[in-house]
């Protein structure tokens, strides 16, 4: 007996191996719409499905839990808002001009990801998965502050105090803050790399 798959049988799997990926999608990006407007903590599993337009069940199908669901949204928006690369920082020989140039760049792209990542910074107090969501950022952070400690000759408490300066400076909260009172990005990145000099003059 033959096991062959017909050409009509592969067709049937290929298209509905297309629509699972479609639902898939579909989920996700409705997850995503939910997280930055009511906010991780406020986005229900039903609310997903309900926006989505599907059933709880097919939801389920396609994530078993949440914390599947938020894996999928975390890795998706970040793919699709990528962070401003190490490169051209890298090729920046002066530490001080490259930290204003990190910032600017850094701080346009809170700009532009400011629903989300108000919302998912402020709910991972309060959702493990959310939590779970935003470590990439934190990663992508840290090494950040690595790539523009380079070349300051920094050692023991100066280090700690350079480190803890970039993490300031880098993080969504500073530029909010900056920015809430009224101070552009350019403004905002050269305080900023201002508060760090600071810092490493001490």
């Amino acid at each position: 007996m033959s096991h062959e798959i017909t050409p009509k049988r592969k067709y049937e799997l290929k298209k509905r191996a297309d629509e699972m990926a479609k639902t898939h999608a579909r989920i996700t990006e409705a997850a995503i719409e939910l997280h930055g407007t009511v906010g991780p903590s406020r986005t229900t599993m039903s609310a997903v499905a309900e926006r989505a337009g599907v059933e709880r069940r097919t939801l389920y199908r396609h994530f078993p839990t949440e914390a599947d669901l938020f894996a999928a949204c975390s890795t998706h928006y970040f793919a699709s808002n990528p962070w401003p690369d190490f490169a051209g920082w890298r090729a920046i020989d002066d530490p001080q001009q490259r930290l204003e140039r990190a910032l600017d760049e850094l701080y346009s792209y809170y700009e532009r990801t400011e629903p989300m990542l108000s919302n998912v910074l402020r709910d991972a107090e309060l959702v493990d998965s959310a939590r779970d969501a935003v470590a990439p950022l934190n990663e992508y952070l840290n090494d950040a502050a690595e790539v523009l400690a380079a070349g300051r000759g920094a050692r023991g408490r100066r280090r700690q105090l350079l480190m803890g300066g970039l993490r300031h400076a880098l993080s969504f909260s500073t530029w909010r803050s900056l920015s809430g009172n009224g101070i552009g990005r350019s403004d905002a990145a050269k305080l900023a790399t201002a508060l760090v000099e600071a810092t490493v003059d001490r």
